[in-house]
């Protein structure tokens, strides 16, 4: 398999097309780039921002340009010398009449051709959670209809615009008089005779009859596990890379499949060799990528949780945590958090998994003559709970050993704090997890194993990362895709043996600081990094804005609106997607930045599911918290606006110190260094749909052209992101001229002595003759003042990197000044530096 050098993530749709992206190319190919790596590109519902709800995925989308335009995009990718990865979907598709199999699915119901491509309980008519109230109310209210469809002509049952088609044989002998009925008895009576039930979309987490994609009811679980279901969504993809169109593929979800494992070997059989494979998937703290498994890695969540061990003060979190809580009148218990989450999304948010799931057990337990319905609800409730990590990956082989020895870690804990009663109904979960029964036994205990492992990784998901992050902001940059809310303790030394861990578990492996899933920008999370280094400013700040802000505030018969906690998540967040050149007065400005930071409070209030939600929204709190954080943009805060920049410049500066640092990590350590789009210039986004916004590269490629060494030292290059993209491109430059310095390079640590050691990060990367030295500051908030160019000297004063002896006595090149310079044992940083506090030398 060949490695990419440096991945380039580009989203499609939302006016990038492949000619536009072919146009991009050349500036992609002098930044640095091998691989393109592009968002999904096949058919999708219409007007889809994203491309994973797939319609057809044996179409190239006609709104991206078609396979002609693809083509287009292939050919200038092979005549420029970059590859193509491809991000595929193989887990779900579209729940959407616009996609023909699902359409041909509800017009003939089992015995559609399409019947076993989907993930779906046929005990039951296939449910379809479209309505906005109850069958019966709707039907009242006459907004059902039986309408001749407007492409067929055959008859269908219409819900405004929506025309599902019924099953022939329930209007073959009259359906020129059944297009003339408008009686609701007779509407209701077709309605039971169709092999479907219309039903309310608030009903779904309930009742739904098939399996969905996490708790998106419009995508619908597919059965690529069925031979003939993954050639019929993989032709065309097996096709663009026998082609030799494409080179690589990114696996969405890939914990959503019945079998990784299985799946991800048919598929590797399938390609060959050569093809690059990385799927998405979220690691636990300790937990590794499943070493059988024929793919060179992650898509890099693990990466980015890793940068705060080497971007945070580790006492500073203490003293914010304790600020935060005294705030919120008391010590938070963070693991009474997380199970509180975990809890709503069991009982609440995925209720009707776990009744399928219950059942399941329900229905071996009565065969063997064990267990009540109440002990059985109490142990597998618990045990989802207890789950640390996303899923295990038992299959018809049984469940692997590592698995094994998690899963009874995980019992014997539940087990201990369960009544006698309800620790026998345990252990029979445990066994059919483990394929611990009977032969008669076996399929029912698999579908319980499969459906238990689709499960967990969902409530994890929705529980961490879609509600206690949005519920924990007291450090919005430690809640990040991937990373463990309940960490407490950060250091340098572990961060150097996760790189040391990664090179040994996955070097081919992206390196991600952001993508389309994080939780805000990787620049905006730098920033937010430094709040631990000056944990009482930052509290004396929101004191201050607090009570500036107090006339602001609404009361409400629930509390007030804003809580405490949702004023420091506004002022944190507003905080770390501050624009570097954004004025008090800026009147324009302010705008933009109040029609990207409205939206994104109103979704962190929802996803918090504390006093409002998505499904029952509480428009009073909503409104009231909405207008406080308005209240921020109006000309009657513009005092306070000027206080809080003014304020905000020490975090300002030490966090693009901070930026320039992980950027520099994600490209020299272990793994492949992967650029999101626009994030080679600052990325100070929010959450999406914020981050999915198209990048100005037009501004990009300009800047491009007019990069100068000898500018790097000016405020200028700072505030506009040159620095940033000159770096990227000189690293993935040199990466391009030494790929085996990076692939299978050792990561050495380096030891840092003198007066300032603890805010150097030093590392040597080296493969054969070929050395790298890598000097990155870190903890630099106190030490900046002044301008830009006099940073080296303030973070590296008095501080010396000692060098193993293969590595001293020779000279290095400085990659980033392009001069050379020899080296002792003892190396003082200050004196090779120059105006950046920055050094990477090659030797």
């Amino acid at each position: 398999m060949t490695l990419p050098v440096a991945t380039y993530r580009l989203q499609f749709r939302n006016g990038m097309t492949f000619d536009r992206a072919a146009a991009l190319v050349p500036y992609l190919k002098k930044l640095g780039i091998s691989h393109l790596y592009a968002s999904p590109v096949f058919t999708a519902v219409g007007g889809s921002t994203h491309g994973y709800d797939v319609t057809d995925c044996c179409q190239i989308d006609p709104v991206l340009g078609g396979r002609a335009g693809f083509d287009r995009l292939a050919a200038a990718l092979q005549d420029a010398g970059l590859q193509l990865i491809l991000d595929i979907v193989p887990n779900h598709m579209a729940a959407s009449l616009e996609n023909a199999w699902w359409r041909d699915l509800i017009e003939h119901g089992r015995d559609s051709r399409y019947a076993s491509c989907f993930d779906i309980d046929w005990s039951r008519p296939l449910t379809l959670p479209v309505l906005g109230d109850s069958f019966a109310a709707v039907l009242e209210k006459g907004e059902l209809r039986i309408e001749a469809d407007p492409q067929t002509g055959n008859p269908t049952l219409s819900y405004f615009d929506q025309h599902y088609p019924l099953t022939p044989a329930s209007w073959k002998k009259r359906k020129g008089k059944l297009l003339q009925t408008n009686d609701a008895q007779e509407i209701a009576r077709f309605h039971e005779r169709q092999p479907w039930r219309l039903m309310s979309w608030r009903d779904a987490r309930h009742t739904l009859s098939y399996r969905r994609f996490f708790e998106i009811t419009g995508l619908v679980g597919i059965r690529v596990e069925e031979p003939e279901v993954f050639d019929a969504t993989h032709a065309l993809i097996l096709e663009l890379v026998h082609s030799g169109a494409v080179s690589g593929l990114r696996i969405d979800h890939v914990d959503g499949l019945s079998d990784p494992k299985g799946y991800l070997t048919q598929l590797r059989q399938a390609v060959g060799s050569q093809c690059y494979i990385i799927v998405e998937k979220i690691l636990g703290a300790g937990e590794r990528l499943p070493a059988d498994w024929p793919v060179a890695g992650t898509t890099g969540y693990e990466f980015i949780s890793a940068l705060p061990d080497a971007l945070i003060a580790a006492e500073g979190v203490s003293a914010l945590r304790q600020s935060w809580e005294a705030m919120l009148s008391g010590p938070q218990e963070r693991d009474a958090q997380l199970r509180a989450a975990k809890l709503q999304m069991v009982e609440v948010n995925f209720a009707g998994e776990f009744a399928t799931l219950r059942q399941l057990a329900l229905d071996y337990a009565a065969t063997e003559g064990l267990a009540r319905e109440q002990q059985i609800t109490t142990a597998l409730r618990e045990l989802l709970l207890a789950f640390p990590v996303y899923r295990t990956y038992g299959n018809q082989h049984g469940l692997p050993q590592d698995d094994r020895v998690l899963l009874q870690q995980v019992v014997q804990a539940v087990e201990a704090r369960l009544p006698p009663p309800d620790r026998r109904a345990l252990g029979l979960l445990s066994d059919m997890l483990t394929a611990a029964v009977a032969p008669a036994a076996r399929d029912t205990a698999l579908r319980f194993c499969i459906r238990f492992q689709q499960l967990t990784g969902p409530l994890m998901a929705k529980a961490v990362e879609d509600t206690l992050f949005y519920r924990q902001h007291m450090a919005l940059a430690l809640n990040e895709v991937g990373a463990d809310p309940l960490m407490t303790e950060f250091s340098l030394t572990r961060f150097y043996a996760l790189m040391q861990a990664r090179l040994e578990q996955q070097p081919g492996g992206l390196c991600a600081t952001s993508t389309h899933d994080t939780k805000r920008g990787e620049d905006a999370r730098a920033r937010l990094y430094t709040l631990t280094e000056a944990p009482a400013r930052w509290s004396a700040l929101m004191a201050s804005w607090r009570k500036a802000h107090r006339r602001q505030i609404t009361l409400l018969a629930d509390g007030p609106a804003p809580e405490p906690a949702v004023e420091w998540m506004i002022c944190q967040g507003l905080a770390g997607a501050w624009p570097l050149r954004l004025s008090a007065d800026d009147e324009a400005g302010l705008h933009a930045l109040e029609a990207r930071f409205i939206p994104y409070v109103e979704k962190a209030l929802r996803e918090a599911k504390l006093r409002t939600n998505w499904g029952d929204n509480n428009s009073d709190y909503e409104n009231a918290v909405l207008a406080y954080a308005r209240y921020i943009f109006s000309p009657a805060a513009r005092k306070w606006r000027a206080e809080f920049i003014d304020a905000l410049q020490p975090f300002i500066r030490a966090g693009l110190v901070n930026s320039l640092t992980q950027t520099l990590i994600k490209l020299t350590a272990p793994g492949i260094a992967d650029i999101y789009q626009g994030s080679e210039g600052w990325d100070f986004s929010l959450v999406d749909p914020d981050n999915r916004r198209e990048p100005d590269f037009t501004a990009l490629a300009q800047r491009a052209e007019q990069m100068r060494t000898a500018q790097l030292a000016t405020d200028q290059c700072w505030l506009d992101g040159s620095i940033k993209q000159y770096v990227i491109s000189t690293l993935l430059n040199f990466r391009q001229q030494h790929p085996g310095l990076f692939s299978h390079g050792e990561f050495l640590p380096l030891t840092v002595t003198g007066q300032h050691p603890q805010q150097v990060i030093a590392f040597a990367r080296q493969h054969g003759p070929q050395t790298l030295i890598v000097i990155l500051p870190r903890l630099t908030l106190d030490a900046l003042h002044g301008p830009y160019s006099l940073l080296a000297a303030a973070c590296w004063s008095g501080t010396s990197i000692m060098l193993p002896e293969p590595l001293a006595g020779r000279r290095y090149l400085n990659l980033l000044r392009d001069e050379e310079v020899t080296l002792s044992q003892r190396v003082d940083i200050a004196s090779i530096a120059g105006p950046l506090p920055f050094l990477i030398l090659s030797g």
